[in-house]
């Protein structure tokens, strides 16, 4: 038992760094869509200030601040898409922790059931001793 009890804990602990890692790179993942978004903000405004035109709907507005809104807008999409996956992959980093948790106290309690039935086998030799050295 004690040999299914580890492997299954490895197991579980296996899953739980591997939704740990998923959690940690959705993460990155937005982070790093909004530094884009960001920089893309930072682009526009500096293009903007070059043509002097701010108005989007303009004749002559820049097709490249055009371009970098429509880049913004998708990073900030796909940021926001990530925080959907990123609420699931907590989730199940958070529902692999519980199993952990439940399999750690099962193996703990194995362990001391064990420990409880070898203590009482030595106190009943002890006993058996006491006994034997009474009757003497």
């Amino acid at each position: 038992m004690k040999s299914r009890n580890e492997s299954l804990i490895r197991l579980k602990k296996f899953q739980v760094d591997e939704k740990r890692r998923q959690v940690a790179q959705i993460e990155m993942m937005i982070a790093d869509f909004e530094r884009m978004a960001t920089e893309l903000d930072q682009q526009i405004e500096i293009e903007q200030s070059k043509t002097g035109i701010t108005d989007i709907a303009h004749f002559a507005y820049s097709t490249f601040a055009k371009a970098a809104m429509g880049r913004r807008d998708n990073l900030l999409a796909s940021a926001n898409d990530m925080r959907v996956k990123l609420e699931a992959a907590q989730d199940g980093l958070a529902e692999a922790l519980e199993e952990l948790k439940k399999i750690e106290l099962l193996d703990q309690r194995e362990h001391q059931r064990e420990r409880d039935e070898q203590n009482k086998l030595e106190q009943a030799e002890y006993d058996e001793v006491a006994r034997l050295r009474y009757r003497r």
